[in-house]
């Protein structure tokens, strides 16, 4: 029997790239599942990504911030989050960190790709995540290693930070970590920044492009967010000079 495509592309990939192989085996175990991604589409999910899972689950709904995002462009909330080919799920327009709009236990898995480094409150949005996904269920999570990016120079954050924003319930709005930013961004590796004014105007209205990194992870950071916020890791590998990932379930 002919393999189709993207079992082919999946196992050639397998073969050639050893570093994908357990991660491909946990996408392939979420086959015919159905999940949500925070903040995607995201290359890191396609059929030559390193976790491919939009090629094999069952359905993947999606959740932005707003009706028009610096990497999404224009949105509408309905079912038209188009992720691979003919397959489309629901598009949710509503924060990462409050989707009142999804019952308990609704999902399979949950997918980010460096979106959580731009939530203000990273532990109430790990919270609502764990809240949305069923029992045993799935977190697939990429966040940038700030080694290769213009997060460089800061430090990382710390729990102790994460867990006093969770207890004063900061929002989208908070500006706390601004003049660390500002001070310590490195514009040269700043694509989207071409001068250090551009940077702080992109930076007074990040409530409506949401382009800060109020955090910077380690996977230290992470394995302890993530076991404050019930879940559980599983796995966790430096891919590339770019992502830090994480794979995690709910306990």
């Amino acid at each position: 029997m002919q393999m189709d495509l993207p079992y082919l592309t999946t196992f050639l990939s397998y073969i050639k790239k050893p570093a994908k192989r357990k991660l491909l085996k946990e996408c392939l175990a979420l086959k015919n599942r159905k999940g949500i991604e925070i903040g995607g589409p995201s290359n890191f999910f396609k059929l030559k990504g390193y976790f491919p899972i939009y090629a094999f689950a069952k359905q993947i709904d999606g959740v932005n911030f707003g009706n028009e995002t610096v990497w999404e462009g224009k949105l509408s909330a309905g079912n038209n989050y188009h992720y691979y080919k003919n397959k489309n799920g629901f598009q949710f327009i509503s924060e990462a960190s409050g989707l009142s709009q999804i019952k308990n236990a609704d999902y399979d898995f949950l997918l980010s790709c460096h979106s959580l480094e731009h939530v203000a409150n990273v532990i109430q949005t790990l919270k609502e995540w764990n809240r949305v996904l069923k029992p045993g269920a799935a977190l697939v999570l990429v966040l940038p290693d700030k080694r290769y990016t213009f997060d460089h120079k800061r430090p990382y954050t710390t729990f102790e930070h994460l867990l006093k924003d969770y207890e004063n319930n900061i929002d989208e709005h908070d500006e706390t970590g601004f003049e660390e930013m500002i001070a310590l961004h490195d514009i040269t590796m700043d694509p989207g920044s071409k001068s250090k004014e551009e940077f702080k105007m992109r930076l007074k209205d990040n409530f409506n492009n949401r382009c800060a990194h109020h955090h910077v992870f380690s996977n230290e950071l992470v394995r302890q967010t993530l076991e404050y916020c019930n879940f559980k890791i599983i796995h966790q590998q430096e891919i590339t000079e770019l992502h830090l990932l994480t794979l995690a379930v709910k306990n």
